[in-house]
């Protein structure tokens, strides 16, 4: 579970003081997938960095699976950050260098573990993505929708809790993007909680509940109206997909 409770973060300078986070009161349950809209400057990046534990605030409580975050060093929130966090963003940030074995590799190496594990966790993780036959790639020989999905079965390949996305579909075209989509909601059918940013209303439509900010201030908290007709009460409730979808 994720809760915040007045969280705000505030950017100043010697002239200007701005409030990116304003008092945001805010929870999500295990096993939700949110999405985050709002027109660009409102706060998403940003909330969803503080979410992240990339960013720190200045007032307010955040809880992570039942332990405040607030006041803890760098040291601390990395350890948490790397144990039960993912990130997917929307440039796919992969080291063109290497391979797509290597690119899932790199943050498992960070965190220590051995070469066994590291490569039973990445055969995992590319089998969910569905490129178990690409590991030899290089990016650059991949197209777009399937650098994306290496980018996520990085993060798969750390078992986060929690799967955090920035606009990953905004530099594909709609057919892959909709493959991402439905990548993302097999994840979260799976038990993982997502909370995705995007412009995509479509694809906010989607999600089990969407958040919408503006000014730093949390506008709107509420179903997709299909999902509120299914279920009004259990807003928590894990994504049903609308119709079947080819695997991706």
């Amino acid at each position: 579970m994720l809760k915040m409770t007045g969280v705000s973060k505030i950017y100043r300078t010697s002239q200007i003081e701005t409030h990116a986070l304003n008092k945001i009161d805010l929870q999500i349950e295990a096993g939700e997938f949110i999405t985050v809209t709002g027109p660009s400057g409102s706060g998403k990046t940003t909330f969803l960095n503080v979410a992240g534990l990339l960013e720190s605030f200045e007032e307010g409580d955040y809880f992570l699976d039942g332990q405040n975050v607030s006041g803890l060093n760098d040291n601390q929130l990395s350890a948490i950050r790397n144990e039960k966090i993912g990130f997917i963003f929307q440039g796919f940030n992969l080291l063109s260098d290497l391979p797509v074995f290597d690119n899932v590799e790199v943050p498992l190496r960070y965190r220590g573990f051995s070469a066994s594990e590291r490569k039973q966790r990445i055969d995992n993780a590319l089998e969910i993505v569905g490129l178990t036959s690409r590991r030899k790639h290089l990016p650059g020989q991949l197209s777009g929708g399937q650098q994306q999905r290496v980018a996520i079965a990085r993060a798969l390949a750390g078992e986060p809790r929690f799967l955090l996305a920035d606009e990953p579909t905004g530099n594909l075209d709609s057919s892959m993007a909709a493959e991402v989509m439905e990548l993302l909601e097999k994840i979260n059918r799976d038990g993982t909680t997502i909370i995705m940013v995007t412009h995509d209303d479509e694809l906010a439509a989607r999600a089990s509940r969407n958040i919408n900010i503006l000014d730093g201030r949390v506008l709107k908290n509420e179903q997709p109206s299909h999902k509120a007709a299914a279920s009004v009460v259990d807003i928590n409730a894990q994504p049903q997909q609308e119709a079947e979808h080819a695997g991706v």
